[in-house]
């Protein structure tokens, strides 16, 4: 009898601790259970290139470890699919739950849809987080009084020169718009059958041109009526001289700049085998890491006649926006995003200024990118990409008409007429 109450006793002791370590390895192999429940987010931007690409790969995964009970399922596509991909989204009610974003009008017609998250709160919330977001930079994602996206990014666009070609041929950078077209005739005379390059199979890198011709050269209250769609017009013969101007810089870029996009346009200046092109600070270390050390920035010169401000710095922030219905983890992983610590790692990886205060330092920026820092943050007023400034379909009028402008295929005068035309359709829409 005491033999079978030992036994007894025994079996209890040994399914006590059996029961015991299921548990255990129960909770070992859910990790997640404490975290909550599964939540899957969607995220989408632009930059399926490197090492932006592999920078948001790991961003992903980092957040994902830090938080098991969450899963991103991330994709990416390039600048023109993806305003294209963004604008389906937005109409068929599927917006991802965090995705990149232009400011300025790109994110204002998503605003307008009524499917992005405010994020007033969020800031308000976490003091912590917001505070260290450059205030100066918010204002391109503010609509009717109210923020609906977070800057990662900040940006400006000048002309990167060869100095040692420049140095050689003992040439100074322009003062004038008219000084610039002399310099190019100086290189052009000096053996540089290309003295300047451009992709102009991009739409984009067009329309940052005309952007910044136009802010030189025309009247800004003009500019402000034309860029309104309710208003917009384009019948000042300024205009048809700022097409004229494009035209003039396309007639040193040679055949070749038609059948080229931006990209290759830059790798030839990093080669050294064309002096000039005008270029976003962003691509500072795609040039720094070809080799490409002797160079420098000019800013785009001002007209001898023109009325816009000479000291505005084309260019605009870029970030993130939220949808409406996005979960709290979508917003824990815009915060992670935008944090100082990824932003440190952003600029380090990738090259490209950002907007969180402390986070582009010596440590993970050249002297270059330093620079293009302080001229971004001492700029008068920095002016939005073009694309950005004003309706889409205004935009492609004068994109695909300067590029068939470049080809002889249209006139400035045609361009501008196609430009007053779809703005009467704007006009006419918004009564």
């Amino acid at each position: 009898m005491k033999r079978l109450i030992i036994l007894a006793l025994c079996l209890v002791m040994v399914a006590t601790v059996a029961a015991c370590g299921t548990s255990s390895n129960q909770q070992a192999s859910k990790p997640a259970e404490s975290d909550g429940p599964k939540v899957e987010i969607k995220f989408f931007h632009r930059w399926p290139n490197e090492p932006r690409n592999t920078f948001f790969k790991e961003a992903v995964a980092e957040f994902e470890a830090q938080h098991p009970n969450v899963k991103i399922n991330m994709d990416c596509v390039l600048n023109d699919s993806y305003k294209e991909k963004i604008r389906v989204l937005v109409s068929n009610e599927d917006l991802p739950d965090i995705f990149s974003s232009w400011s300025d009008s790109f994110a204002e017609n998503i605003v307008s849809s009524g499917k992005v998250k405010p994020l007033d709160e969020l800031f308000a919330q976490d003091k912590e987080w917001s505070s260290n977001i450059l205030e100066s930079q918010l204002g391109a994602f503010t609509f009717d009084g109210k923020l609906y996206g977070v800057p990662l990014t900040i940006d400006g666009k000048a002309f990167a020169y060869n100095t040692k070609i420049f140095k050689d041929n003992n040439i100074e950078p322009p003062k004038t718009f008219e000084e610039f077209v002399q310099i190019l005739d100086k290189l052009k005379k000096a053996g540089y059958e290309t003295p300047i390059i451009e992709g102009l199979s991009d739409a984009w890198a067009i329309s940052h041109y005309i952007g910044t011709i136009n802010q030189r050269l025309i009247d800004p209250q003009i500019l402000e009526k034309d860029y309104n769609p309710k208003t917009g017009e384009f019948i000042d013969p300024s205009y048809v001289t700022a097409l004229k101007a494009f035209k003039t810089l396309t007639d040193y870029m040679g055949e070749v700049a038609t059948a080229i996009d931006h990209e290759t346009a830059r790798n030839m200046f990093a080669n050294g085998e064309v002096p000039i092109i005008y270029m976003q600070f962003a691509e500072i270390k795609y040039v720094e890491d070809a080799g490409m050390k002797d160079f420098a920035f000019f800013d785009f010169p001002p007209f001898e006649n023109g009325k816009g401000d000479p000291r505005a710095l084309t260019g605009a922030p870029e970030g993130f926006m939220l949808s409406k219905n996005a979960p709290k983890e979508a917003e824990e992983f815009l915060k992670f995003l935008t944090s100082k610590e990824m932003a440190f790692k952003f600029t380090k990886d990738c090259g490209q200024l950002n907007a969180i205060k402390g986070a582009v330092t010596s440590e993970n920026a050249s002297d270059k990118s330093l620079a293009a820092y302080d001229v971004i943050l001492n700029a008068t007023r920095t002016v939005p990409w073009f694309d950005n400034a004003v309706n889409i379909n205004i935009a492609d009028a004068f994109m695909r008409g300067c590029q068939s402008m470049v080809i002889g295929e249209m006139t400035p005068e045609d361009v501008i007429k196609s430009v007053q035309q779809e703005a009467a359709k704007l006009r006419n829409s918004a009564k």
